[in-house]
């Protein structure tokens, strides 16, 4: 039965689980983000790789889909759900221990593709585990209770950063990916011995043909016009700073802030964007935050000041909290049947959305230079923002069909 009065932060204090997958979330984004934003400095100075190819490390992103959805798969058919979060996180340890002693330029690439494509999928069981609790103990606050815990991520990729620079600066970039393969693998001990089973609704069918890929569609064009939304982020943390840099010639303190503001913004307005979307459907809510991605890419592209930067900045972070506290959660409600596979395939599907916007950065700034590259981003969120509307019009139909249905019962 629906608990109307709950509160999202009561629901996770009272559970141990939440609690843990909080903390979780909290020391793993800590060790992601310091070391993300170093890799390619690592692989320049520690490694001696080209500029160039150092670029085209991103590129290997693309394999992360595909691993989420393998170890999603994987993740549906076994019975406790954190057997593969903790089996990813072993393996992410691993591959960033790999990392810090490597000493071949090939090796960060192919630890990349193998190791960490593998270990992205950690979080995505730990939500697919959220959603498996949220299923036995149903709650109107459940897109609040996943935000609450989304926002452990979100503050240990502001804290990670500024953490990364320090000790990579004292101890060294090696250092600093063990440092991190202690933090992925940390993550694991909140949790302790927990199990969380896998849960089976029993009103739901089951077919032989229930995994069919027509059963998935509405998972895959969701997260394929979320890749399209999300291409402007990699643009912007790659050419932005270039941008302020050489053509604005601002300060180094007031191009921090620019790019600081934004994950900020973001961690303040995840409980907004839950709160809205418990009231007017998460849909409608990602088509808003669609439309504000739209708006934050055009202000890059037409500003001629930090001004405009500062209110892309703000008009995105509008985009990303809708991101980061409703797309698991509507990818699992569009693949009710395997929450592990929905998980695994929309956060695995964020990594490709950076290679393929590092892609079109490249080539774009070359082609038509800063900082009007934003207009293809913006185009590309323009179409986004069209099917966003056409999958909310699509949530509102199959809602109303639905309540003939509950009122008979």
């Amino acid at each position: 039965m629906l608990d109307r009065s709950e509160s999202a932060l009561g629901t996770v204090l009272r559970s141990r689980f939440y609690r843990s997958a909080f903390l979780s979330l909290l020391i793993a984004g800590v060790g992601l983000s310091a070391a993300t934003p170093q890799l390619t400095l690592f692989l320049v100075r520690d490694l001696g790789t080209p500029l160039p190819l150092a670029g085209l490390y991103y590129v290997t992103n693309v394999a992360s889909p595909i691993a989420g959805y393998i170890v999603g798969r994987w993740s549906d058919r076994s019975h406790d759900r954190l057997l593969w979060f903790r089996i990813c996180s072993v393996v992410g340890a691993a591959g960033w221990l790999l990392m810090a002693s490597a000493n071949a330029v090939w090796m960060p690439f192919v630890i990349s593709t193998v190791a960490l494509s593998v270990a992205g999928g950690s979080m995505a069981q730990l939500f697919a585990a959220c959603r498996d609790e949220l299923s036995r103990h149903p709650t109107r606050a459940e897109n609040r209770v996943i935000a609450t815990i989304r926002m452990a991520f979100t503050t240990g990729w502001i804290l990670g950063p500024v953490f990364g620079s320090w000790f990579g600066g004292v101890f060294g970039l090696r250092a600093l990916l063990v440092a991190t393969a202690a933090c992925v693998f940390g993550a694991i001990i909140p949790l302790g011995r927990q199990r969380v089973e896998r849960y089976d609704d029993p009103a739901r069918v089951r077919s032989v043909e229930r995994r069919r890929i027509d059963h998935m569609m509405p998972l895959l064009v969701f997260t394929a016009v979320c890749v399209l939304a999300m291409t402007g982020d990699t643009i912007k943390f790659g050419y932005l700073p270039i941008y302020m840099a050489e053509q604005l010639h601002v300060s180094d303190s007031v191009r921090g802030l620019v790019i600081g503001i934004q994950p900020l913004l973001e961690l303040l307005l995840l409980p907004v964007v839950a709160r809205l979307a418990d009231r007017y459907g998460p849909m409608r809510a990602m088509t808003v935050g669609a439309v504000l991605g739209l708006s934050g890419n055009l202000a890059y592209a037409l500003s001629t000041s930090v001004a405009g930067l500062f209110l892309g900045q703000v008009l995105n972070a509008g985009l990303w909290a809708c991101v980061g506290a409703l797309g698991v959660s509507i990818a699992q409600h569009l693949y009710p049947e395997g929450a592990g596979t929905a998980s695994g395939v929309f956060l695995g599907a964020i990594p490709l959305g950076s290679a393929i916007g590092g892609t079109i950065g490249g080539i774009g700034v070359a082609a038509i230079g800063l900082p009007h590259v934003f207009f293809i981003p913006a185009t590309l969120t323009a179409f986004a923002i069209a099917a966003f509307t056409v999958l909310s019009v699509r949530e509102a139909h199959a809602l109303a069909d639905s309540r003939p249905d509950r009122l008979a019962e």
